[in-house]
C-alpha cells in the first residue's frame, strides 16, 4: 500500500484526535447540553496542534438525538472559534460521526488545502422530547424518528439484532462471551491509562468526568447466562450483550498532508479509502460489512492486511455477524474494549472509533500498519473507512 494515494496537497490526514469520557445516559455527563460536551474537545485539539482557530475552514458534526439547531456552529462558538468560522451538522444516526470525519476528508480531497475540526456528539441525556403535531394541534410523543416508509418494515434496533442473530447465525453463546470480552478488555485499559491522552476530562458543575463509567468489574459468565431476553420472546439478544446509551463527544483535526507537514505534524493516519452502504433495514445492523467490503475491494486490500479494526459494538449480534462477513477474527477488533462496555453514544461513536484508532497505532509505531472503521446505522446503512497510520 502506497501512503500517498492522493497528490500531497489533497492526500486527507487526521493529526489529532481527543474525545470526552463516555459516560451512561443521565450519568456523569447529564448536566451537559451537547455543545458543552463538544466544546471543551474542539479547544484541546486546537491547543494540542497549534492550529489558529481563525484558520479553520469549517466545523463538521455528527449528531443524531439532539435538538438541531446546527450543534457544530454553536459548539464552535461556545469553544472560543471566531465567528468567520462555518459550521455544519450531519445525521446519519449512529453513523453520524464517522461520515462527518469522511465528509471533511472527501472536502479536503477536493483540493484547496483547507483545514476541518470534525466528529460527533450526543447528549442523550438533555435530547429533547420529541412530538408530531396531531390533526387538533396537540403532541403526539415519540421515542424514536421513521427511518424507512411503511412497508419495508422498520424494527427497532434490539429487534433488528435478533433479526441478525437469527440469519447469520449468532449464538447466544458467542454473544455473550464477546460481551465479556469487551468489557474486560475496556476494563485493562482504563486501569492500566491506555485512555488518558485521548481523553479530555470534562467540568460538570458537580466535578470533573475524567473517565468511561461503563465498563463493569463483577461481570462474569455466569451474571450474563442469566439475563433474559431483551426484545424478543425466547431470543438470544439481552441486556447484557447489548450496549447502553451514553453521553460523549469526539473530533479529529484533518487536513492535507501538504497542509500537516506545514503544521509541523509528525504522524497521522491517512484517509486511503471511505463509503457508505445500504442494506436490507430488517437486518440494519450489518450495513456495516457491506460498505467495508466495498472499501477494501476498492483499496486492493484483504481483510488480513488490516492491522487495527474498531467496530462500534450496538449488538454483540451485528458485531459478530459483520465481522464473521468482512473475514475478520473477532479477537483482533476492538483490543481495548468497545460500546458493549463503554456505551453508545449514538453520532460521537464513529467519531469515537477514529479517535480509538489513532491512539492504537501511535502506541504500536508501526508506519504503515493499515486501520479500519466500521459502523452500522438505523434504517438499514453501514459506513467504513480505511486508514494509515504514516510518519509525516
Amino acid at each position: 500500500m502506497t501512503a500517498e494515494m492522493l497528490p500531497p496537497d489533497r492526500q486527507p490526514v487526521i493529526l489529532a484526535a481527543r474525545r470526552t469520557p463516555v459516560c451512561r445516559t443521565n450519568g456523569a455527563l447529564r448536566s451537559l447540553r451537547a455543545h458543552e460536551l463538544l466544546a471543551p474537545v474542539l479547544r484541546d485539539l486546537l491547543a494540542g496542534t497549534g492550529v489558529e482557530p481563525g484558520r479553520v475552514t469549517d466545523v463538521v458534526i455528527g449528531n443524531a438525538v439532539g435538538g438541531g439547531g446546527n450543534v457544530a456552529r454553536l459548539a464552535l462558538l461556545e469553544a472560543g472559534l471566531p465567528v468567520s468560522v462555518p459550521g455544519i451538522t450531519v445525521d446519519r444516526q449512529c453513523g453520524s460521526g464517522l461520515d462527518a470525519v469522511v465528509l471533511a476528508s472527501r472536502l479536503v480531497a477536493a483540493g484547496g488545502n483547507p483545514l476541518y475540526l470534525a466528529g460527533g456528539v450526543e447528549s442523550t441525556s438533555t435530547a429533547p422530547l420529541r412530538a408530531y403535531r396531531n390533526d387538533d394541534g396537540g403532541p403526539e410523543f415519540y421515542a424514536r424518528a421513521q427511518f424507512v416508509p411503511a412497508g419495508f418494515g422498520d424494527p427497532d434496533m434490539g429487534v433488528a439484532a435478533e433479526n441478525v442473530a437469527r440469519e447469520f447465525g449468532v449464538s447466544r453463546e458467542r454473544q455473550d462471551a464477546f460481551a465479556l470480552r469487551s468489557h474486560r478488555l475496556a476494563l485493562a485499559a482504563r486501569d492500566a491509562g491506555v485512555f488518558d491522552d485521548e481523553l479530555v476530562p470534562l467540568d460538570t458543575g458537580a466535578g470533573t468526568a475524567g473517565a468511561d463509567d461503563g465498563p463493569r468489574r463483577g461481570l462474569n459468565a455466569a451474571v450474563l447466562a442469566r439475563f433474559a431476553a431483551a426484545f424478543v420472546d425466547g431470543g438470544t439478544v439481552t441486556a447484557g450483550n447489548s450496549c447502553f446509551d451514553a453521553d460523549a463527544a469526539s473530533a479529529v483535526v484533518i487536513t492535507s498532508l501538504q497542509r500537516a507537514r506545514t503544521l509541523g505534524a509528525v504522524d497521522g493516519l491517512l484517509v486511503l479509502g471511505s463509503g457508505t452502504a445500504g442494506v436490507d433495514p430488517e437486518l440494519l445492523g450489518v450495513g456495516a460489512a457491506t460498505a467495508a467490503r466495498d472499501v477494501l475491494s476498492a483499496a486492493e486490500v484483504s481483510a488480513d492486511q488490516v492491522d487495527l479494526v474498531e467496530f462500534n459494538e450496538a449488538f454483540a449480534s451485528q458485531t459478530l455477524a459483520c465481522l464473521d462477513q468482512v473475514g475478520i477474527n473477532a479477537e483482533r477488533a476492538n483490543l481495548d474494549g468497545g460500546a458493549l462496555a463503554l456505551g453508545h453514544a449514538y453520532g460521537a461513536s464513529g467519531a469515537v472509533l477514529v479517535t480509538r484508532l489513532l491512539a492504537q497505532a501511535r502506541r504500536a509505531g508501526t508506519p504503515g500498519s493499515l486501520a479500519l472503521a466500521m459502523i452500522s446505522s438505523a434504517g438499514g446503512m453501514g459506513t467504513a473507512a480505511l486508514l494509515e497510520y504514516q510518519r509525516l
